[in-house]
């Protein structure tokens, strides 16, 4: 990939991105860049290809046809050199769950050839800030839905990538461990890194990201900053008036009225 001289080469870039599932249409044509250190969402209501659209930017699901580059590099072409670059927390991805919290984040650093006291170091660190560290010896199998959450964003973070890429992080997490990773990330990103996340919460993308795109029937209806996607609106109001808003038919449900 080539950009125009002097230009950033974006975190993320997606190509034209689409999936075709059995003649149905999930993700069409879907073109977007990611700033470098920004901290970007994406939204989108249920079906929208939001999940379709990031497992195919992390090399998860293959396009139908479209590309998708990591700090420049073709996340399949050349997969591996791709995801050096970058962490994932994939919505309900399976992972190793008869192993114990501790020893997925210790596989998940060596498999990234980090030096085994770096491991130990970080394992340690992250299990703290998570909460995590009485849970650390208990196998993932046990963990609640939002334990699971936490211990998949730290093995997304233990080898310091620069590009994260999250599909409904807070899903299931309580309020304090929702903060707790509201700091990490805002942290993160106030060191250079880029966070991608996608929500169906638009408080909760309006109050951290700096960025936005709302996805609507597998297109990007708006993107860019927060303030130009927005404009005089809330980002509630924005996404009903791209998206459309269904009302309830007069008469119906009548039934549930005492």
């Amino acid at each position: 990939m080539t950009t125009p001289e002097g230009s950033v080469t974006p975190a993320l870039r997606l190509d034209s991105l689409t999936k075709d599932f059995d003649g149905r249409l999930v993700v069409n044509e879907l073109s977007l860049d990611i700033p470098p250190g920004s901290f970007y969402g994406i939204v989108g209501p249920n079906g929208a290809g939001k999940t379709t659209t990031l497992s195919m930017a992390t090399g998860l699901l293959r396009p139908t046809r479209g590309h998708a580059y990591v700090a420049g590099i073709d996340v399949w072409a050349d997969p591996p050199a791709a995801k050096a670059h970058m962490g994932v927390l994939a919505d309900e991805m399976a992972t190793f769950d008869r192993l114990t919290g501790r020893e997925l984040l210790t596989y998940t650093g060596l498999l990234h050839r980090l030096a085994p006291d770096v491991v130990d170091q970080r394992c340690d660190e992250l299990l703290q800030a998570l909460d995590l560290g009485r849970d650390g010896a208990k196998q993932v199998a046990d963990y609640s839905a939002g334990m699971r959450k936490k211990i998949l964003l730290a093995t997304a973070l233990i080898a310091a990538p620069r590009l994260l890429i999250l599909d409904e992080p807070f899903e299931s997490v309580d309020p304090v461990s929702a903060r707790t990773m509201r700091e990490i990330l805002a942290a993160y990103v106030d060191g250079g890194g880029t966070v991608v996340i996608s929500s169906h919460v638009m408080e909760l993308v309006e109050t951290m990201c700096d960025h936005v795109a709302i996805i609507h029937e597998g297109r990007v209806r708006a993107a860019g900053t927060l303030a130009e996607v927005r404009g005089e609106l809330s980002l509630v109001d924005r996404f009903i008036e791209l998206v459309g808003a269904k009302h309830l038919a007069e008469g119906s449900l009548t039934w549930l009225r005492s």
